[in-house]
């Protein structure tokens, strides 16, 4: 994600205050009643209730079950845009230090977070992050450059705790090994050489957002973070605890994702949405807030473009023999609308439908 202009700005840049201390009295810019309550959400008791699918990696792996695995991960994709990854293989040792870091530095006094706050009309860095317009979203974020590592912008790497530039840097790079090893089958049931859509990923910049939503006395007046579909390519969301709030949307309702022990969550965004001309779903989601508990995750985003450009694969076009459904755009461009598209709430995705 890039700054939006002065002009066309989206996305609140101020510093977190005190306002997470007591949530009995909400500030105004928070109150987002409107939208909390949009839409159906569905739950256990639901006759259409059903679970996210769930992938499991040690099957993608196995030479006897990978046909079958493939298969499915390409229907999650396809039908979904989500799937929870199970047996992923990243480090456990690795994840517990992230995890630990993480809540760790949320649990800093005010102060000492805000020593890496956002600068200026950056986007690294600690603050208030993916607001929209007027309103804030009950939310503290840092946000980083984690690859390649010769754009990270150490600065805003935090130092307390001591150890958390070192849990991001492994968490980052068993997170790029992760994606590969995804990508790989995903070529597959496309049906693409595997080197066609690992080049479109591959040495692309890949960034993290980490997330702390504050407990809410009043969960019904604020939004964790705004309904949006994401913007890059791939994401992998790490749950630092088991507090729920991720939705995501299918069929006009909101489908809570209920974390499994030791799974990542897996989401299609644009980019891969385009790429795969449109085969593979970029779908909505949101966050709602915890009366009782702070809700903390860990996200990648994984950037994806074919020779600067975001356009539909060629080799996948040529295969299926299909007309792009998408048109094609610099990838700087391509930010650059997908801003305005969010500015003005309109769907970015039919903005580039052909």
């Amino acid at each position: 994600m890039e700054a939006a202009t002065a002009s066309n700005k989206i996305v609140n840049r101020d510093e977190i205050t005190d306002a997470f201390t007591d949530s009995a009295q909400i500030p105004e810019k928070y109150i987002r009643t409107d939208e909390v309550r949009a839409g159906v959400v569905v739950g256990e008791d639901d006759d259409c209730y059903c679970e996210l699918p769930v992938v499991d990696m040690a099957r993608l792996l196995d030479p006897e079950l990978s046909a079958s695995e493939t298969l499915k991960l390409g229907s999650a994709c396809r039908n979904w845009g989500f799937f929870q990854l199970t047996n992923h293989g990243v480090d456990e040792g690795v994840i517990q230090h992230m995890k630990d870091n993480t809540a760790d530095f949320f649990g800093l006094p005010l102060d000492s977070k805000n020593a890496v706050a956002v600068r200026g009309d950056g986007f690294e860095g600690y603050g208030h992050h993916y607001s929209r317009l007027s309103k804030l979203d009950w939310a503290e974020s840092v946000i980083l450059i984690t690859q390649p590592v010769q754009d990270r912008n150490m600065e805003l790497w935090p130092t307390n705790p001591p150890t958390f530039r070192h849990a991001l840097d492994r968490y980052s790079a068993e997170t790029t090994s992760l994606i590969r090893r995804l990508l790989s089958y995903m070529a597959a049931d496309l049906g693409v050489g595997e080197a066609a859509l690992l080049d479109a990923f591959s040495g692309k910049r890949q960034s993290m957002a980490i997330h702390h939503y504050p407990a809410c006395r009043h969960p019904d007046k604020v939004m964790g973070n705004t309904a949006h579909t994401d913007g890059l390519g791939l994401t992998v969301l790490l749950h630092v605890d088991d507090t729920p709030g991720l939705q995501m949307l299918r069929g006009g309702r909101w489908f809570p994702v209920r974390p499994l022990p030791g799974a990542l969550v897996v989401n299609v965004g644009d980019i891969l949405h385009i790429v795969t001309n449109g085969a593979y779903k970029s779908v909505q989601h949101r966050v709602l807030v915890n009366a009782e508990r702070g809700r903390t995750t860990a996200v990648v985003f994984q950037d994806a473009s074919v020779d600067g450009m975001v356009t539909p694969l060629p080799e996948l076009l040529l295969k299926a023999g299909e007309a792009p459904r998408y048109r094609s755009i610099p990838r700087f461009e391509y930010l650059k609308v997908r801003f305005s598209a969010l500015a003005k709430r309109e769907g970015f995705l039919e903005s580039l439908k052909l």
